[in-house]
């Protein structure tokens, strides 16, 4: 079991290394859709709410599964849940059955929001298995996958303090109820207490769940983060499916800054700061890859959880994604050191967030 944890391990990050977070491997060279010789995918990918190419949790997800799947030559297909962003666990459940009537063996399902569809499928579907992202597993045919997004908040926050900016602004989806966003936020809020520490400033920061129930964009979310940014706002950070788009454009109403989430988007917005990425291309090729390499036997019935340590949690630090001017490459590489040897700890329990630290004050929107 430990050594083929640590094969596990070495392989993650070995893939995170050359795939989650590197420039150099171009997703759209892979088709979305194809066609199956004899009508049956064995690799299925069931969406999120959202669309497929939301540039953020979807389609991060299944780059990893798309690409997996070509380079092994398997047939794959998505799924997306009827309803859209009204999407019910009827919905849901629905759509995993089409991917189990379409010949998969294998379902890898998107969001916290998946959780009563796929304990009802995996309970009913015993020969196929199922992966969990963003969530915890159910019984042996089940795997589930989580992040430490409390790290890469973490980096965030540091990294908007030290470059000196002192009034922030977090925007989060799911209502406060998503475990993924509250660890993102919870992060940002300490990284940020850390740098001002250092620097001894005072940090203002706004945190709301307001419109992001859905984890959509919106004229309503728009509004509100305007105003953020119209009262002395200066970096806002929207963790929520496609509610960056709303930031983005408020952002760049304003000549303000908004932050990337789970992708690197500086390729969508010029003022993107920087994102903070969780791997989720990484984890679900190397899923796959344990599964049809024989390996199922050490992944079902268990929670795999990704971090810095394992190449999966990072700021980009690419050319064109790094947009800081005084906070450099140097000292965040020396944070992600310090998160690995265990000299810096990260919290990740949500549920001890304060509206009020040493050095940032929290205002609730709600």
């Amino acid at each position: 079991m430990k050594k083929f944890l640590a094969i596990l391990l070495a392989a993650i990050m070995a893939l995170a290394a050359c795939s989650a977070f590197a420039d150099d491997f171009n997703y759209d060279d892979i088709p979305d859709e194809m066609t199956s010789e004899n009508g049956q995918y064995p690799i299925a990918f069931v969406t999120d709410v959202g669309q497929l190419k939301d540039h953020s949790f979807n389609e991060g997800i299944f780059n990893g599964v798309k690409r997996y799947a070509s380079e092994n030559n398997i047939a794959y297909k998505y799924y997306q849940p009827a309803n859209g962003n009204q999407a019910t666990d009827d919905d849901r459940y629905d759509a995993m059955k089409a991917a189990v009537d379409g010949g998969a063996e294998i379902v890898v399902c998107a969001g916290f929001m998946a959780g009563a569809a796929i304990e009802k499928a995996s309970s009913e579907f015993t020969n196929v298995k199922f992966v969990y992202v963003d969530g915890s597993h159910f019984g042996d045919n089940t795997v589930g996958v989580a992040f430490k997004e409390e790290q890469c908040g973490f980096f965030a926050g540091y990294a908007c303090v030290k470059e000196g900016f002192t009034k922030l602004g977090f925007s989060g989806g799911g209502g406060g109820t998503t475990p993924a966003c509250c660890r993102y936020g919870y992060g940002f809020v300490q990284g940020a207490e850390a740098a001002a520490a250092e620097l001894g400033v005072n940090v203002e920061m706004n945190y709301s769940w307001l419109y992001g129930g859905t984890f959509s964009d919106s004229p309503e979310l728009e509004t509100m983060l305007n105003g953020w940014y119209e009262n002395g706002t200066e970096v806002i950070f929207p963790c929520g499916g496609a509610m960056y788009l709303s930031c983005f454009s408020a952002a760049a109403a304003n000549d303000a800054w908004a932050l990337g989430v789970d992708r690197d988007q500086a390729a969508d917005s010029d003022r993107v700061l920087t994102s903070a990425l969780k791997g989720v291309d990484a984890a679900s090729y190397q899923i796959l890859k344990a599964y049809f390499d024989g390996g199922w036997d050490k992944l079902g019935g268990t929670d795999q959880v990704y971090g810095t340590a394992e190449g999966a949690i990072a700021l980009p630090t690419a050319e064109g994604s790094w947009r800081f001017t005084k906070f450099t490459v140097e000292e965040y590489n020396k944070m992600v050191e310090d998160v690995i040897s265990g000299a810096l700890v990260i919290d990740d329990k949500y549920e001890n967030m304060k509206t009020e630290y040493d050095h940032v004050k929290i205002s609730m929107i709600e």
